[in-house]
């Protein structure tokens, strides 16, 4: 058997989370027990940095929000422009019609300016 089996590269992210969280944890008991040493009970102490945890929650969660309302009325103004009937000058043509030669749309009515009765 090798002595260190090899690490996925699948493996890494999670490795690396979890020794940021470790960290982290390290740090929040060192934060805790310091303020235990001026005199602040080490629960009181906790509950602070759970409030402090739950204060950052909610703050990504309200960003979140907005970023995730921002993309939806995004996709949705995407969505309307490309369904939308904005190019009525791509649906003309030049064609012979009921008024004579001149630019026409889908539903045949001349577009361009001119009297048909004109000779000229």
């Amino acid at each position: 058997m090798k002595a260190a089996p090899k690490v996925k590269i699948s493996e890494r992210p999670g490795r690396w989370l979890g020794r940021g969280w470790r960290g982290v944890a390290h740090r929040e008991a060192r934060a805790i027990d310091w303020l235990a040493t001026q005199g602040i009970p080490t629960r009181v102490g906790r509950v602070f940095f759970w409030v402090v945890k739950l204060f950052l929650l909610g703050l990504l969660l309200y960003a979140a929000f907005w970023f995730a309302l921002l993309l939806l009325f995004g996709v949705a103004g995407a969505w309307i422009l490309k369904n939308s009937d904005l190019n009525d000058e791509e649906k003309l043509e030049w064609r012979e019609g009921h008024s004579g030669f001149g630019l026409y749309d889908k539903n045949e009515w001349r577009r361009d300016m001119g009297d048909p009765d004109d000779p000229s």
